[in-house]
């Protein structure tokens, strides 16, 4: 994916399908919401593929699915890509992918661009915010001395800002889009050999170790679905539950018929692409959860679980059951999604980033979500619309 700097500026135009899955078949990492298939998922919007190309070349050097969102009753849009674009962002000269791009955008109507580079900037360690959490003097993840700061991510940040991108105002690491802060179990030593499963049981926290073990012990089974089929056929059992957890939970569900379109969209592009995890415990499914991987990376999507039974540790069975089955496939990474940035102990939000601390992993800053207003009346206009909406 580097590039040939001494050839002369990057084009970008419209890929197909086919030449947008090539691309991210050579890339150990990429997200799933920057695969074809999501944007068959997010029907609402209009969507596109494209790729950036050196000067005679036939193959892309970095590819990204769009979306687009139309502004009432205009033929402008808001042009979305979301941890994307998969590009060289190690390159010193963002500004030759970016312009470009924004070029492109521009002439498909765009008023203004938002994007969330893929690119690391802090990481804590399970044990850091496990002593953030305790402190009653700390209150954010920002207070806490990072175990590793990126220079990539740092120098990512300070073009983007030098280049006009404005980041999106967080409230408490959580973004209109994409989470800026996940919590991810590396599924691989510092010098890059695979982990093994005592390896990484071994990391979680006497808590977990002991609900994996009463799992197993109480009779919970774990099975995992093999292709669309067998995905399509429990979607209704999952989703049942997962509207019992939402009840539960006190959050709004999605319907049906979302899971079936992504679950038909992403296994067709890979019949591994996701996977449906069910915990039984003597016939009554008391967990579930969704798993996604796209090369290397792998993402626990959605879960529930049921009010019931909740001593036979289904929860734990189908996350372990996913660990085990992302190491399976060789993954780097095994990612839990979004946390807030919050170590605040009377925050609400601390119980998720404790659950997450549990596996051992560690929390994970990206650089966030980026906008370029191209047209700044439009732009104005459409972020009011979307907070009176």
């Amino acid at each position: 994916m580097p590039r040939d700097k001494t050839a002369s500026a990057l084009s970008v135009r419209p890929i197909s399908d086919a030449e947008h899955l090539a691309f991210l078949a050579t890339q150990r990492s990429a997200s799933f919401l920057q695969t074809p298939a999501w944007g068959r998922v997010k029907a609402e919007w209009r969507r596109e593929s494209i790729g950036f190309f050196e000067p005679g070349g036939a193959a892309p050097v970095g590819a990204a699915l769009v979306l687009y969102r139309q502004l009432p009753k205009l033929k402008r849009y808001l042009a979305y890509l979301p941890e994307g674009p998969v590009i060289d962002w190690a390159d010193d000269d963002l500004r030759a992918w970016l312009d470009p791009l924004t070029d492109h955008l521009r002439g498909q109507g765009a008023f203004g661009v938002r994007m969330g580079p893929p690119v690391v900037c802090r990481r804590w360690s399970a044990a850091q915010v496990k002593a953030g959490i305790a402190d009653d003097g700390v209150r954010t993840l920002g207070q806490v001395a990072p175990s590793e700061r990126d220079h990539t991510g740092a120098r990512v940040v300070s073009q983007l800002r030098e280049l006009g991108w404005v980041p999106q105002q967080v409230e408490g690491g959580f973004a209109a889009g994409q989470p800026q802060y996940v919590f991810q179990v590396p599924l691989r030593t510092a010098d890059g050999s695979p982990r093994s499963e005592d390896d990484v049981l071994k990391g979680m926290n006497q808590l977990w170790r002991r609900n994996i073990k009463k799992a197993a012990k109480e009779g919970v089974v774990v099975t995992a679905t093999t292709g669309a089929a067998e995905a399509l056929a429990e979607l209704e059992a999952f989703h049942a539950l997962y509207v019992h957890t939402a009840e539960r939970d006190h959050f709004t569900p999605r319907p049906l018929s979302y899971f079936r379109t992504m679950v038909e969209a992403l296994a067709a592009e890979d019949p591994d692409r996701i996977k449906l995890f069910l915990a039984r415990h003597e016939g009554d499914l008391v967990a579930a959860t969704i798993a996604i991987r796209v090369g290397a990376h792998s993402w626990y999507s959605y879960g529930a679980s049921s009010t019931e039974k909740r001593e036979v540790r289904g929860s734990n069975a189908a996350q372990w059951a996913m660990v085990q089955d992302a190491l399976a496939a060789g993954a780097d990474v095994y990612d839990l999604r979004g946390i807030t940035d919050t170590l605040d102990s009377d925050d609400s939000h601390v119980g998720l980033i404790q659950f997450k601390v549990g596996t051992g992993g560690e929390a994970v800053e990206y650089a966030g979500e980026w906008d370029l207003p191209l047209s700044t009346v439009l732009y104005k206009a459409f972020d009011l619309y979307m907070k009176r909406r």
